[in-house]
């Protein structure tokens, strides 16, 4: 049985780490490539750092934090903000990392993700979307809606379909953070989830609300989750990975231990 996958996300602004709740009056948590290395001290299974604030200005991302950051840690780590082409795909990847995170690229440019995942295989290519619950409206029959830049542009995706044609394009794993949940810390979007988990056939990483290590035995069991992305509960050192690896496997949930 594959086991579950922790996924510590670091939302890095001038390399310094920072967390706010639903994309906004984020605060700043300490240096990016510290935090990196405490939580892969600690045993994590991958990482994520996003330049939160590369797309919006429409800036490349800090390529000089990536190199740090893979010369500090010894596991995979995607990264994701300010990728434009697949020259700054390459540059990622030449700098360390081993999969690259694209969310307004591709929705402005769906094409990207054919071509990523051509140029350097569909394990490399991590799509992430950031879907909002949307009532009773038929142009979204999921009932969310995909939005880009922080949440500062509305797409007029549905996400359940977006999230299939990225799967066709080649993207090799679905990241999905929900906007309504983010930074709340009362549990993932458990339906939206599931909802894409048994739509695609590739992985799908649950993001956005956890605050307990049962939040994540939640979206690795009702959503159908293969991995979950954690900030808040640990940039805080409310828990730490350890404690939440332990609680998981007593549990019953199938974790890679390392202490």
């Amino acid at each position: 049985m594959l086991t579950k996958r922790i996924i510590p996300c670091l939302d890095v602004r001038d390399k310094k780490v920072t967390k706010g709740v639903k994309f906004q009056n984020n605060v700043i948590l300490g240096d990016a490539v510290e935090l990196a290395s405490k939580y892969y001290d600690e045993g994590c299974d991958e990482l994520v750092f996003y330049d939160i604030t590369a797309s919006a200005e429409r800036r490349p991302i800090d390529i000089e934090m990536v190199r740090a950051v893979a010369r500090a840690i010894h596991i995979p780590f995607a990264v994701g903000g300010g990728i434009s082409n697949l020259g700054d795909m390459s540059r990622v990847l030449l700098a360390g990392a081993e999969k690259i995170s694209v969310n307004s690229l591709a929705v402005v440019n769906p094409q990207i993700i054919a071509d990523g995942a051509k140029a350097f295989g569909s394990q490399c290519i991590v799509l992430g979307m950031d879907p909002v619950r949307v009532d009773n409206d038929p142009r979204f029959p999921s009932g969310y809606e995909v939005t880009t830049r922080g949440f500062r542009e509305r797409t007029g995706l549905d996400a359940l379909a977006w999230a299939r044609r990225a799967e066709d394009l080649g993207v090799g794993e679905i990241v999905v953070n929900s906007v309504d949940a983010d930074g709340m810390r009362t549990g993932y979007e458990i339906a939206l989830t599931r909802l894409i988990a048994e739509a695609v056939r590739i992985p799908v990483v649950a993001s956005g609300g956890a605050g307990k290590p049962s939040h994540l035995a939640e979206a690795f069991t009702a959503g159908k989750a293969d991995a979950a992305i954690i900030a808040g509960m640990i940039h805080t050192g409310e828990y730490t990975i350890p404690q939440i690896k332990q609680e998981l496997i007593a549990a019953g949930i199938p974790i890679r231990k390392k202490w």
